[in-house]
């Protein structure tokens, strides 16, 4: 039995071989064309659809950029109690980037401009505590003296013949200082005069010249004089 299976299997195999068939061999490869090879126009096509793209991207920021500014102008225009809207005009200068990647620093228009800060020096006498609110009122508050370079670069701005409060105080009466942002009292980086704090109820301090030299003296807080408030750059 298995002799004939054998036997059947080959001669279908000849049978199949002899009938004549001719395989066709495998067709070649199809040449790929790329699209530049098919349209020729295409990267000038490219091109144009790029520059369309960026020029709705550039009219799109122009609109929202006006939209923005319209919607400002009107904020401030509806702004009726001025603690509302401290300044309406500020005067900004090209700065390293910030941490925030804001690169543009500004200060409100007549204001004194340093790297972080920015400072007000008034020619009106007012006590201490409504010097302080006066600054405030400008979204700002009275100087307060961190480093030998801000003294330094604000007594070059000073009338030698006035007195200027600071932002600080004593207000228990017992020599403990204190900032008016809270910035802790360094001790190491003080100005007084010499014999300066000299009295319990003196608990405000201002800045003024004595001897040919700008230092600080401590007064009574409700004298009047002049004062400098100081705020933070705004940085777009």
């Amino acid at each position: 039995m298995s002799s004939e299976i054998t036997y059947a299997e080959v001669r279908f195999k000849n049978e199949f071989n002899a009938s004549g068939a001719v395989s066709k061999p495998p067709a070649a490869p199809k040449e790929k064309t790329s699209p530049y090879q098919r349209n020729p126009g295409f990267p000038k096509q490219l091109l144009a659809s790029l520059l369309i793209l960026l020029l709705l991207l550039a009219i799109s920021f122009f609109i929202a950029f006006m939209i923005f500014f319209q919607s400002y102008s009107q904020l401030l225009k509806g702004k009726k109690d001025p603690k509302e809207v401290f300044h309406e005009k500020l005067l900004c200068e090209k700065t390293k980037l910030n941490m925030e990647g804001k690169g543009w620093g500004c200060c409100p228009e007549n204001w004194i401009v340093s790297n972080t800060s920015c400072y007000f020096i008034s020619f009106k006498f007012s006590n201490w505590t409504n010097s302080e609110k006066n600054c405030i009122g400008m979204g700002a508050h009275l100087l307060v003296i961190n480093t030998k370079e801000e003294q330094l670069l604000i007594i070059q701005k000073l009338n030698r013949h006035s007195a200027y409060y600071v932002g600080l105080s004593d207000p228990e009466g017992m020599r403990q200082w204190q900032w008016v942002d809270q910035s802790p009292y360094n001790e190491s980086v003080v100005f007084w005069h010499s014999g300066e704090p000299s009295n319990h109820n003196e608990r405000c301090v201002i800045i003024n010249l004595v001897n040919g030299n700008w230092g600080w003296n401590d007064i009574p807080c409700a004298g009047r004089q002049n004062w400098i408030c100081e705020m933070m750059k705004i940085f777009l």
